[in-house]
């Protein structure tokens, strides 16, 4: 190791030890707050093993979760798939928390150690830490309290109520996390230890009250009641409501205050990942362009030998393989493919623009503080806005991107824009829809329910385009939905 040393470099070969990840995390820090000007959380940099990164797969990546049959059919399901050479490993999972942890594969040898901890442990750090959505919606400083508070809250329901009655609970909420995140509103709320504590308190609360149930039900009413009367009740009940399990939590008429609870935790899980999926081409954009800097800048300085940055490379390119349209391995576009391309034009456009470029981004062509500008995006977009905004004619060229229209009646897809002058702006648009949730996400919200009546759910799903919701996905999680409600579930699709 004092060879390496004297030669500037970080390491050498493809074994590591604690010290070579100490010191070539050391070194990838300096880069990342100096030069990139990154602010990242405090990072928790933990090598696992296979099993422990499989095991980590099928509890959404996080180092505490409640107990539940499905995590372990995923874990069973990931590693038949590995063990067959059907499917790798990720190199890294890294955990929006404070402090950041980063989970390292074993196995990886030393240069994928030092892209991963580059891409992982300052890349997503930073993302995570600076952007609004994560800002305001997710708390990484009691995140992994909650977790352990609801691991141990739901064990605790599993003895005293039975395994089956709880499992049954969180089978249905799962089935509804995807209709049971506030998409347009966020209510105050304290922090996750905050809530937890409240939530202890109000459980114990209800559990000591005699008729609890009862006191949340209007006493019953003549039939016949008047629209005013009835308009009432939906703005008491705070309806229209898009987040189903919230208002479950709060109105259902045959949920135990344990369930309640379990509701809770499973709505708040379901939010806390939510900014993720608005923002996956940013978040791994931003990684991707982090890693790839850092890692130059390093070889660019003697840091890194070349065997070690060939592997590098290959694996970065690996990430970022987009296969064509008519390709059997095409699922979409490629989140890293996109983010990266666009952040590297960012670099180039602020650098190096074309006539072009000073027609679409007079703002900033030419400008020369890319970093400034990167910084900004991370900070203040997400994917929908962040292509609507950033996206070049040149990317799309790159990409070869074009728009397509399925028309409801016809048995052909039309190509409706290309990447030509034409065409530019369409694309744009089409792409950025196709990364706006609130139109990939049925529309479904509360819009009625008569607790003095016959407490029959009224909810109403507004359908895009058309499109309704698919009849068996439907029918099943209806019937999860009246477990939950206790009575009754009416679903009118409607034209959006």
């Amino acid at each position: 190791m004092a060879r390496v040393a004297d030669r500037g470099l970080l390491f050498s070969g493809p074994d590591w030890s604690f010290d070579t990840l100490r010191r070539t995390t050391d070194a990838i820090e300096a880069i990342a707050r100096t030069d990139l000007g990154l602010d990242c959380y405090p990072n928790q940099i933990e090598i696992i093993s296979t099993e422990q990164m499989l095991d980590a797969y099928s509890s959404t990546g996080m180092p505490l979760m409640y107990k539940h049959w499905s995590f372990g059919k995923a874990f069973i399901h990931h590693e038949r798939l590995y063990r067959k050479g059907a499917r790798g490993l990720a190199y890294e999972i890294v955990i929006n928390s404070n402090p950041c942890i980063s989970y390292c594969l074993e196995e990886n040898t030393m240069p994928m150690q030092a892209l991963v901890i580059a891409h992982a442990a300052f890349g997503h750090n930073h993302f995570f830490k600076n952007n609004h959505l994560f800002r305001q919606w997710t708390d990484p400083d009691g995140i992994l309290d909650y977790l352990e508070y609801a691991r141990g809250f739901l064990k605790d329901c599993e003895d005293r109520h039975g395994a089956r009655a709880v499992e049954r609970t969180l089978d249905a909420a799962h089935s509804l996390m995807s209709a049971s995140v506030f998409r347009h509103r966020r209510p105050p709320q304290p922090s996750l230890r905050e809530e937890r504590l409240r939530e202890e308190r109000r459980l114990r609360e209800e559990e000591a009250a005699q008729h609890y149930l009862w006191s949340r039900i209007e006493p019953a009413r003549a039939p016949g009641l008047p629209e005013t009367d009835a308009a009432e009740r939906r703005r008491a009940l705070g309806l229209p409501e898009e987040n189903i399990l919230y208002f479950l939590e709060r109105h259902s008429p045959s949920l135990a205050p344990w369930q309640r609870q379990a509701l809770r935790i499973v709505r708040n899980i379901s939010q806390y990942f939510y900014p993720q999926r608005q923002t996956q081409v940013m978040n791994e954009g931003c990684a991707c362009f982090t890693h790839f800097h850092i890692l130059n800048r390093l070889h660019a300085e003697g840091r890194i030998e070349d065997g070690a940055m060939l592997e590098i490379l290959h694996s970065h390119t690996s990430v970022l393989t987009q296969p064509d349209f008519d390709s059997p391995f095409y699922g979409g576009i490629n989140p890293y493919t996109l983010g990266f391309a666009m952040m590297q034009d960012i670099r180039r456009i602020c650098e190096q623009p074309t006539a072009e470029d000073r027609d679409w981004f007079p703002a900033f062509a030419g400008s020369g503080d890319w970093r400034a500008l990167l910084g900004e995006a991370w900070a203040n977009f997400r994917d929908e806005s962040f292509i609507q905004q950033f996206l070049s004619p040149k990317v799309m060229r790159d990409l070869r991107l074009f728009a397509v229209t399925d028309t409801e009646g016809e048995d052909v897809v039309r190509v409706s824009a290309i990447h030509d002058e034409g065409g530019y702006h369409a694309v744009r648009d089409a792409l950025a829809r196709s990364y706006d949730l609130s139109t990939r996400s049925p529309d479904i919200e509360v819009i009625d329910a008569d607790l003095a009546g016959d407490r029959l759910l009224r909810l109403r799903h507004r359908m895009r385009n058309g499109i309704p919701l698919d009849a068996r996905d439907r029918e099943a999680t209806l019937g999860c939905l009246r477990h939950l409600w206790g009575y009754d579930v009416a679903l009118e699709e409607v034209t959006g």
